[in-house]
């Protein structure tokens, strides 16, 4: 009989890849991910209502003992490119590796985002063959492209909308259980994510009358181009401590050694010195106190001996709350100081509005963690660095936070969207329970 963790694997060998690119996109892996999902969770497609949306998005309805006020339990189906070379075993070969507690499986979406996918309906079919009713609707989420266009789950967000769903709460991917969030505290943490910065895309394009490579100009697009980025790089936003970052380093403060537990109870004083000090700790924790820009893609000549007619940059910003789209390209302009440098802003999402970290949504969130993670972990409001499909349910929904209910250590972290993505078997079991609690309440 076919164990949780064989569906895992089945469904993780399923090579549903995003491309930006949508014309790269292998339509028949969604399709035969879709067939696996019926045939391996029987009880969820035979009781629950189920749609699909603008191609291969999925929405489930489960009805409870009332329509108002329902959960929303989301997570996506689609996974990132690999290089297959960098990796250690098969991407898609869903191996296992390891012994015991370490015992992992190695696969592309293990964590992001199928491994919450697999224990959502995990769950959900547990409680089925229980013959749970919920108090309350519950849906099921699952976009298909929320690694590129994020449309799948905008397009299940709108069907809701439309049909007067207003969820008390909705659980997406984000944050995890984590250690040493902070020097000196042992603690484990659960970081449950409030709110997401904005993301954005700017290119920065530097124009010449180009020609041979042997008689270049005093200064060439590239090199304008390249001192732009630099000006980037060395001037970095502004750091600054925001509400959500406030309210997890408070509450972090009883767990800490004294004297840093000390300055962080004293924020009021010692705020600007503790951003500053997150700031310099890694790259993790500077993403929670500024605004970031980085560039991902460098454009230049056809060849390498011709000058460059259009030199571009890409650079990723991603916008913490407070900052605007509008201020951030203002804040460029005045950092890169030349005007020969076009500025374009291809694509723009503002950062998200701010989940509560009060009230009975948040409770029943932290009441879970407790119930099927341990009593020893905390729970404490972050704002998440990446984005993710909530954004497009903030619309509908005040309570929107993002957690995955799996203990990652920071290597394990360090490869989504990179080789040797991976989950341990332990970790990923407890994931179910998370999902079963916050379902049942308990």
């Amino acid at each position: 009989m076919a164990t949780a963790l064989d569906r895992l694997r089945e469904l993780l060998r399923i090579a549903t890849i995003s491309y930006a690119d949508e014309s790269r996109v292998d339509a028949a892996a969604f399709d035969h991910f879709h067939a696996a999902l019926e045939r391996l969770y029987p009880l969820v497609h035979a009781r629950l209502e189920r749609e699909v949306v603008v191609g291969h998005a999925l929405l489930f309805r489960w009805p409870g003992r009332t329509a108002q006020r329902p959960l929303v339990l989301m997570a996506h189906q689609d996974v990132v490119p690999v290089v297959a070379d960098d990796w250690d075993h098969d991407p898609f070969g869903a191996e296992l590796v390891g012994d015991g507690a370490d015992q992992a499986v190695y696969a592309r979406g293990a964590i992001d985002d199928k491994g919450a996918l697999v224990a959502i309906l995990e769950a959900v079919e547990e409680l089925l063959m229980r013959e749970v009713v919920p108090e309350t609707d519950v849906y099921l989420a699952f976009g298909h492209n929320e690694e590129t266009a994020g449309d799948g789950a905008r397009a299940i967000a709108e069907v809701l909308r439309e049909r007067g769903v207003r969820p008390a709460l909705v659980v997406d991917e984000g944050g995890a259980v984590v250690d040493g969030v902070l020097p000196g505290i042992s603690r484990s943490t659960a970081m449950i994510g409030v709110a997401e910065r904005g993301t954005m895309t700017v290119w920065l394009t530097a124009r010449e009358q180009g020609g041979h490579a042997s008689t270049p100009p005093a200064r060439p697009a590239t090199a304008r181009l390249a001192r732009a980025v630099d000006r980037l790089a060395r001037h970095p936003f502004p750091v600054r401590l925001i509400p959500p970052v406030r309210a997890m380093l408070r509450t972090l403060a009883p767990h800490a050694p004294k004297p840093l537990g000390a300055a962080l109870r004293s924020l009021a004083f010692t705020g600007p010195v503790i951003a500053g000090v997150l700031a310099r700790l890694g790259p993790e924790t500077n993403a929670l106190v500024r605004t970031t820009a980085v560039a991902t893609e460098l454009k230049g000549a056809p060849g390498e001996n011709v000058l460059a007619a259009t030199a571009q940059a890409a650079i990723n910003v991603r916008l913490l709350t407070g900052d605007t789209a509008a201020s951030a390209v203002a804040r460029i302009r005045r950092v890169i100081a030349d005007e020969t440098i076009e500025i374009e802003v291809r694509a723009a999402s503002e950062p998200s509005p701010v989940s509560p970290w009060r009230g009975e949504p948040w409770r029943r969130v932290a009441r879970a963690i407790d119930s099927s993670l341990g009593s020893e972990i905390v729970a404490t409001p972050y704002i998440q660095l990446g984005a993710s499909d909530s954004r497009w349910f903030t619309g509908i929904c005040d309570n929107v936070y993002r957690f995955t209910p799996f203990h990652l250590t920071r290597a394990e972290r360090e490869a989504l969207h990179a080789h040797n993505e991976r989950i341990r078997v332990q970790v990923w079991l407890r994931g179910i329970g998370f999902y079963r609690d916050l379902i049942t309440g308990d």
